[in-house]
């Protein structure tokens, strides 16, 4: 699925990923390829990125690597689910 992150000062990540996780209001959720549509808002927490990931140099220290793809941290945001597009607008 394609991943898109925009925080109100740049775009933060876009491209191909395994899944994703992240804080809803009711409780952590994932999306894989091919997870219905959803719009959803975001608490404080960590958007969780599996997969091949590549971060341009400008924002890599907003996110914290580990073996298992990349975190990042937010304080609140959105997110829309559609035909295997996720964005992510976190603040």
């Amino acid at each position: 699925m394609y991943l898109e992150i925009v925080s109100p000062e740049a775009t933060l990540f876009s491209g191909e990923v395994t899944s994703v996780t992240v804080p809803g209001v009711n409780g952590e959720f994932e999306m894989l390829t091919n997870h219905a549509p959803i719009v959803s808002i975001l608490k404080e927490g960590h958007v969780k990125v599996a997969g091949s990931i590549t971060l341009e140099k400008e924002v890599e220290e907003k996110f914290t690597k580990s073996d298992k793809g990349v975190w990042l941290a937010i304080n609140s945001g959105t997110l829309e689910m559609k035909d295997n597009k996720l964005i992510i607008l976190a603040d």
